[in-house]
């Protein structure tokens, strides 16, 4: 049991402390962090918009061409691998681009677009048609309502699970290595090849990761009580 630990000791030394490694994955983690929090506000203003051009239909409840074409997006975008969609944007959309973070950032910000879209999108469907037809009774347009009346009730509905997706979206950058961005799970890659050892910098990346996801949570899970607090009131 003694050597098992010495044994750990030592591949922690040189997988952490050894030449000062810690760095490495604090500047890891710092682009994970930069990248997902960048692809969060572009998915948020995207996914906003999609949403209300998937709701947008005609008196007689038939589907827009912006619904339709809102419709595909969701389609496509939720139906593909997020690592396909970073090397397409990297090798084909953006080849000229040689920043990384620009470039994962706008692809995960595609992605994550499309989940918030139908976020928002039930958020806003949770909310009673009677706020509606108050509205309309008022004098209200129709985008009147939506910004007046519809989306400030809708964003209680929708502020847990958009804040849930930002922290899936910290693990979904991962791969963010394809486009040479030293993010956390890279540098762990590194450290093994220079270690020699696969063991202890992988379990240091997931304890990292864990650690940031389990302070997220809490914070959401705050957030949560506090608006459940305010809806009893």
């Amino acid at each position: 049991m003694q050597e098992w630990f010495l044994r750990i000791a030592d591949q922690f030394n040189q997988s952490f402390i050894y030449k000062d490694r810690w760095k490495l994955y604090l500047d890891g983690l710092g682009i994970t962090l930069e990248v997902s929090l960048f692809s969060a506000l572009i998915g948020l203003v995207l996914g906003i918009f999609v949403a209300l051009m998937r709701l947008s239909q005609k008196e007689d409840g038939r589907s827009t061409i912006l619904s339709k074409i809102a419709g595909a997006y969701i389609d496509v975008i939720r139906g593909t691998p997020a690592v396909v969609q970073l090397l397409i944007m990297w090798f084909i959309i953006m080849n000229n681009s040689k920043n990384g973070i620009l470039v994962a950032s706008i692809s995960f910000g595609i992605n994550s677009g499309a989940y918030i879209a139908e976020i928002v999108r039930a958020g806003i469907l949770a909310v009673d048609k009677g706020q509606t037809e108050a509205g309309r009774s008022l004098g209200l347009s129709n985008a009147q309502t939506m910004i007046y009346i519809i989306i400030p009730q809708a964003i209680k509905n929708v502020l847990p699970p958009i804040c849930n997706e930002f922290v899936t979206l910290i693990k979904e950058t991962a791969i963010i290595g394809y486009v040479s961005l030293d993010d956390l799970t890279r540098v762990a890659n590194q450290i093994t090849s220079a270690s020699y050892n696969a063991f202890m910098p992988l379990i240091i990346a997931a304890v990292i990761y864990f650690v940031i996801i389990k302070i997220l949570t809490l914070l959401i899970g705050k957030l949560e009580r506090r608006l459940r607090k305010s809806d009893n009131r």
